[in-house]
């Protein structure tokens, strides 16, 4: 059996659940899948930033992000007690000067709820085999022999992207050698709440970061030979008494959820072939320092939605192309500037007193706090 769809979005996570609503709340023929089945999501992000905020205020979920989140006014670079740089987001030209603090399980269940009540649905497991492109449409077959005949397709499938490997677009880029860990943990001790952190060491960077209900997010890198699979309380622990606050140390008290993942820089040689566009981790993957990596894929599912819109209007097919060459540029600056944040971040011994002379003097000047909390915050890319 064939169905007949003008857009198939691949993936259901915040990239493709954004690209979905926003194509159903324009009345388009949308449908969306996922390999997984629900609620097999794990929840690696967890930072939303005001631009993302400002994109996702017309679509109705906007109220529900910013009401579950924790509203953390600034970002700080510290090397253990020792405050390096602040960011402040108060004085963002903004409705939202902060940084939203959710996890990623809960942004799904706010765009997905949003999806529903437009009248759109996720259908799920649906493992895509095969893409095929012809002069009008794509064919997609699945697993179970369905197939889905789509006039786009949008590959939000993520890093390891059936849809982009089918397109044969090559994934440009490299591996950081180290493992990053990741877990969900309740503290006790000199963790500031109303922050997001982000502590150098020679070690290694760790950031620290408050979620809801009393979590913290905690994100460091780690030797690959180190990193266990699952991180426990003393793994963690470990890591905040090497790299965290010294002078009023920080307990972890319980970990919640934990994982390991390897982290990879890279961009996609083209965000579109044809008939198939890419959006999210599909198109670009980079180091989650800045927490930039969500917030860039719902910023491409807002800009791709739009250009599809158009096209799907009778719009000449040049701003699919527009869309592609201006998120690939931008891809590759945030690329860039989180690597670079990364390398200063786990400098060596030997540099790190410069570094930190250099960063506490370039810290000092308004105009530079100024013009990091405008680019953290994605203001700048409006």
């Amino acid at each position: 059996m064939t169905i007949a769809t003008d857009v198939l979005i691949v993936g259901a996570g915040p990239v493709g659940l954004a690209a979905a609503m926003v194509l159903t709340q324009q009345g388009r023929d949308v449908t969306v899948v996922d390999g997984q089945a629900e609620g097999a999501n794990t929840s690696r992000a967890a930072v939303v930033h005001a631009r993302t905020l400002e994109l996702l205020e017309p679509y109705g979920v906007v109220d529900d992000l910013v009401n579950r989140g924790v509203h953390t006014p600034a970002f700080t670079i510290r090397d253990r007690d020792e405050l390096l740089v602040e960011v402040p987001f108060g004085r963002l030209p903004t409705a939202y000067p902060y940084t939203l603090m959710i996890s990623q399980a809960d942004t799904e269940a706010f765009l997905l709820k949003r999806l529903e009540a437009l009248g759109g649905k996720v259908i799920r497991p649906a493992t895509v085999t095969s893409v095929t492109q012809h002069g009008t449409h794509a064919m997609v077959t699945f697993e179970d022999g369905q197939r889905i005949r789509a006039r786009y397709v949008v590959g939000a499938d993520g890093m390891h992207s059936t849809v982009r490997e089918a397109a044969r677009i090559p994934f440009s880029g490299s591996t950081y050698a180290e493992s990053f860990v990741l877990a969900d943990v309740r503290l006790s001790g000199g963790i500031p709440t109303k922050e997001v952190i982000l502590y150098f060491s020679p070690a290694g960077l760790v950031v620290v970061a408050p979620l809801p209900d009393g979590i913290h997010r905690i994100v460091a890198t780690v030797d690959a030979q180190q990193a266990q699979a699952h991180p426990d309380a003393a793994f963690v622990q470990g890591l905040l008494d090497e790299r965290g606050p010294h002078a009023s140390p920080a307990a972890v008290r319980d970990v919640v959820w934990s994982s390991r993942f390897r982290v990879h820089h890279r961009v996609a040689d083209t965000f579109r072939a044809n008939r198939i566009l890419l959006a999210g981790d599909a198109a670009h993957v980079h180091s989650p320092a800045g927490g930039q990596g969500m917030n860039l894929g719902i910023e491409d599912a807002v800009m791709l939605a739009g250009a599809l819109s158009e096209v799907l209007d009778g719009a000449p097919d040049t701003a699919l192309d527009d869309y592609a060459a201006d998120r690939r540029r931008t891809a590759q600056k945030i690329v860039a500037a989180t690597g670079r944040l990364t390398d200063l971040a786990t400098a060596s011994a030997r540099k790190r007193p410069l570094r930190n002379r250099i960063m506490r003097a370039a810290g000092s000047l308004p105009a530079v706090r100024r013009a990091l909390a405008w680019r953290l915050s994605g203001l700048d890319r409006r």
